[in-house]
């Protein structure tokens, strides 16, 4: 049975939970969403440059997946990406 009354008069559903999840993950500043570990950089172009290189000598692309997954350019020749890759090569 559907009710006809307006949604204005069914109660909200609480959302403190989702709020202190919310709040914990970004306190911790871990990144680790699904199987991938993510790691920002906010950096002048050219030390953005040697970063990328140093995750993807670490970490090789063919046994991490490692990849610049967003990058974004700021004003100052600024660079602010995020790199990934998997926790461990099999």
């Amino acid at each position: 049975m559907v009710s006809k009354a307006p949604r204005s008069q069914f109660p909200k559903p609480p959302l403190d939970g989702l709020r202190k999840q919310l709040k914990e993950s970004r306190r911790d500043g871990s990144q680790q969403r699904g199987a991938f570990v993510r790691e920002s950089f906010k950096l002048p172009r050219l030390a953005a440059r040697e970063k990328a290189r140093e995750w993807f000598e670490q970490y090789p692309k063919a046994a991490y997946w490692t990849e610049i997954e967003s990058w974004y350019e700021r004003p100052g020749d600024i660079i602010e990406f995020t790199m990934r890759r998997l926790p461990n090569a099999d």
